[in-house]
């Protein structure tokens, strides 16, 4: 861009020199016959096609054959690529198409497991259970043997202070200030015997 810029002299030069040459070569080709069409130029044209098409063969023989090889072992490759892709393809689904088969199969034997490992749990939640129920049994005779032992042990002890109060009131009644003055001077002549 920056070429345009600095020079456009020399582009309109030769845009200028190529209009001139179409023109003269235009104007030549209305004033003389056309050489092409005379027996000389068909050889020409003959001579031509079969140098063009010798050039194209000869490339083609040259380095054709190599690029087709090459082409061939691409496509060969591809193919075996494709063969063995193919085959892989075909293993997995057989393996699938077995995996579903079985697939019927496994379901039950997991439903029998199933129904193997609800009937064990079953058994030993009832088993945990029993051995729990025996325990709270144990331990509410072990309460009910100890509440009893504290409760005949309170009664014993309501039934031994009932009768302490109904001796001392007993006691009360039949004692007098005779029998009080007699006991009284007991202990004062027990007392003196163990002071001795």
């Amino acid at each position: 861009m920056k070429f345009w810029r600095r020079s456009p002299a020399p582009a309109c030069g030769v845009l200028l020199w190529l209009f001139l040459f179409a023109h003269s070569a235009l104007a030549a080709e209305g004033a003389e016959p056309n050489p092409a069409d005379s027996s000389a130029g068909l050889i020409f044209r003959w001579l031509n096609f079969a140098l063009v098409f010798g050039g194209i063969a000869y490339l083609i023989a040259k380095h054709g054959g190599a690029y087709f090889r090459a082409n061939a072992k691409a496509i060969a490759a591809s193919i075996n690529e494709g063969t063995a892709a193919k085959e892989e393809a075909d293993r997995q689904l057989q393996e699938m198409n077995a995996k579903i088969a079985r697939l019927d199969q496994e379901i039950a034997e997991l439903r029998e497991a199933a129904k193997r490992d609800s009937i064990v749990e079953t058994e030993r939640l009832n088993a945990s259970g029993l051995a729990e129920i025996e325990k709270i049994e144990q331990a509410a005779h072990a309460e009910l043997g100890a509440a009893e032992r504290a409760a005949t042990q309170e009664l014993r002890a309501m039934a031994a202070s009932l009768a302490v109060e109904r001796a001392a009131g007993l006691v009360r009644s039949r004692m007098d200030q005779k029998v009080r003055a007699k006991l009284f001077h007991a202990f004062l002549g027990e007392l003196g015997r163990s002071a001795n």
